[in-house]
C-alpha cells in the first residue's frame, strides 16, 4: 500500500492516559491524509511487572503474586477511567479485567508446576501490549476514528524461539493480507500490539525484550508501507548520550547501517533487530519523540550524503569480558575458539565483540551481563577434560568493562582515524583493554574499565568532532 504509514509508539508513549491521548491524536492526525496502522507497547513498566509476577508464582510467593496484580488491575483501570467517557468505561473495563483474569490463570498454572515454561511466559507477557491495545483503540473510537484492536499473534509468523523469535516473513504478509488489508480497506485503523507474535500453527511467541520496534517494521514489510515512524522519548538518534557529551545532537539523517550497528552496541532508540526487514524494500524510518512533537526527529535511510567517518559514539555499561588461554603454546587456538562459539550459540548469546592473540592463541570475547550465567556453563562443560587437566588456563571474568563503539560508514577509508581514537583515550589516563574492528568499516569496538567510561566518551566526541557534521563536497 504505497501511501501507508506504520506508526510504533513505546512504553513511555504509552505510559499514561495523558500519553495514550497525545499516540491517539498524532494516529488521527496522520489519518486524515493515509492510512495508518498503529502498533503499540505495554505501558511502561508493565513488561518488568508481568515478568516478576510469573516469577513470583515460581516460587511460591502468592502474597508478593497478589500485590502485583492488584497494581496491574488498578493501574490499567485507572487509566481507562481517566481515558474514557462513562458511556464507554464499563465495557473497557470489563475487557482489561477478563485479559487479566487470563494473565492470572497462566500464574496459577505456573505455581503448581513451579517452573515458568517459555511458552506460557510469551503467552501471559504479551497481556501487556493488548492491555495498551484496548485502551488507545476505544479512545479512538471514542474520539470518532473507526479503529480495532489486532494481536500481534493474527497477523506475525514466527520460529519457536521462545522468548527470541523470528519472523517469517512470507506467511506474515499472507496474514496481514488476509486481516489487515480488509480493515483498511474498509476505513479501519488497525491498532496492533507489539512483541508478539505466533508460530505457523499458533503457540505464542515474543520478539525479544524491545521487540514492538521490530513487530512494526515486520508489519511495515508485510504490508509495503511507505513510512514507519517510531514515536520514543527522545528526539532522534544522538551523537551520544547527551548526559555524557555536553555538545551531543540529534543526527538528522543516518543509514540502515549506522543505526543498526548504534542499536546493537547500546543505543536504546531503537530495538537492534528493527531495521532487517525493511532493507530490502527501501522502507524510511523516522525516529521520532512523543514528548516533543515540533522535534524533526532522525531519519533512518539506505544511503546519507553525509561524508564518509564517525557519526557517532554510544556505550554499554551491563557487560562482561570472558578470557581464555591455552596453557600452552601447542594447543590449537582456532580449534579452541571454535568450540568456545559453539559453546555461546548453545546458550544463545551475541558476542558484542571478540579480540585474540597471534602466538599465544588466547582470545577474549564480550557478552551481556545477563547471559554470562549460561555462557559459562556451556564453555565449563565443553572444556571441561582441558580445565581439568590444566590444558586452558582458568576461565576469567571481569565484570568491571564497559564497551564503547564508535560508529559510522566507511571509517576504515579514514587515514589516522584509530590512531586519533586511542590517543584521544589514552590523553584521558583510560587504559584500553580490547580492540575489535569488523570488515564492515562501521564500528571500532573498544572495551575499558567501567570507571573510565565517562572520560573515554567525552574524549572521543571531541577528538572526532561529532558534535558537527559535515556534508559530502562541503568545506
Amino acid at each position: 500500500m504505497s501511501e501507508l504509514l506504520v506508526m510504533k509508539f513505546g512504553g513511555t508513549s504509552m505510559g499514561s492516559a495523558e500519553r495514550i491521548r497525545i499516540a491517539a491524536e498524532i494516529c488521527a492526525g496522520q489519518r486524515k491524509s493515509r492510512p495508518v496502522v498503529a502498533v503499540v507497547s505495554a505501558m511502561s513498566k508493565i513488561t518488568d511487572l508481568l515478568l516478576d509476577s510469573m516469577r513470583k508464582a515460581e516460587a511460591g510467593d502468592e502474597s508478593g503474586l497478589d500485590f502485583n496484580l492488584h497494581k496491574l488491575r488498578e493501574r490499567h483501570r485507572e487509566t481507562c477511567a481517566e481515558l474514557l467517557d462513562p458511556a464507554r468505561r464499563a465495557p473497557a473495563l470489563s475487557s482489561v479485567d477478563s485479559l487479566l483474569s487470563d494473565f492470572r490463570r497462566i500464574c496459577h498454572g505456573i505455581r503448581i508446576l513451579g517452573e515458568r515454561p517459555p511458552r506460557s511466559v510469551d503467552d501471559a507477557v504479551s497481556i501487556g501490549e493488548k492491555l495498551s491495545a484496548l485502551l488507545i483503540t476505544e479512545y479512538l473510537n471514542c474520539a470518532g476514528v473507526r479503529a480495532e484492536a489486532v494481536s500481534g499473534s493474527d497477523v506475525i509468523v514466527t520460529d519457536a524461539v521462545f522468548g527470541n523469535a523470528s519472523p517469517i516473513m512470507e506467511e506474515t504478509r499472507k496474514r496481514c493480507a488476509a486481516k489487515l488489508q480488509p480493515m483498511l480497506a474498509d476505513g479501519v485503523m488497525p491498532v496492533v500490539t507489539g512483541f508478539n507474535g505466533a508460530t505457523v500453527d499458533g503457540r505464542p511467541t515474543t520478539l525479544g525484550r524491545g521487540g514492538s520496534d521490530f513487530s512494526a517494521s515486520i508489519l511495515a514489510a508485510a504490508l509495503d508501507a511507505a513510512e514507519l515512524w517510531i514515536w520514543t522519548d527522545v528526539d532522534g538518534i544522538m551523537s551520544a548520550d547527551p548526559r555524557l557529551a555536553p555538545d551531543a545532537r540529534v543526527l538528522p539523517e543516518v543509514t540502515y547501517n549506522e543505526a543498526a550497528e548504534l542499536a546493537y552496541n547500546g543505543a536504546k532508540v531503537l530495538h537492534p533487530r528493527t531495521l532487517a526487514p525493511l532493507v530490502e524494500r527501501h522502507i524510511p524510518v523516522w525516529s521520532k519523540n512523543s514528548f516533543n512533537l515540533d522535534a524533526p526527529g532522525t531519519r533512518i535511510v539506505p544511503i546519507t550524503a553525509v561524508m564518509p567517518g564517525p557519526r557517532a559514539v554510544t556505550s554499554m555499561v551491563n557487560v562482561v569480558l570472558v578470557s581464555i588461554e591455552p596453557a600452552s603454546a601447542a594447543i590449537s587456538g582456532t580449534r579452541i575458539m571454535a568450540r568456545a562459539l559453539d559453546s555461546l550459540a548453545a546458550a544463545n548469546a551475541e558476542v558484542l565483540a571478540f579480540s585474540s592473540s597471534s602466538y599465544r592463541q588466547s582470545f577474549c570475547f564480550l557478552v551481556r551481563q545477563e547471559e554470562l550465567e549460561p555462557v559459562m556453563e556451556n564453555l565449563e562443560a565443553s572444556f571441561a577434560i582441558e580445565l581439568a587437566h590444566g590444558y586452558l588456563k582458568p576461565i576469567e571474568v571481569d565484570d568491571s568493562v564497559a564497551l564503547l563503539a564508535v560508529v559510522g560508514e566507511g571509517m576504515r577509508g579514514t587515514p589516522g582515524l584509530a590512531g586519533r581514537i586511542f590517543s584521544a583515550i589514552s590523553r584521558q589516563s583510560v587504559n584500553i583493554i580490547a580492540i575489535a574492528q569488523g570488515s564492515s568499516e562501521l564500528t571500532i569496538s573498544i572495551v575499558v574499565h567501567r570507571d573510565g567510561m565517562e572520560r573515554a566518551i567525552r574524549a572521543i566526541h571531541t577528538e572526532c568532532q561529532l558534535g558537527l557534521q559535515k556534508a559530502a563536497g562541503t568545506d
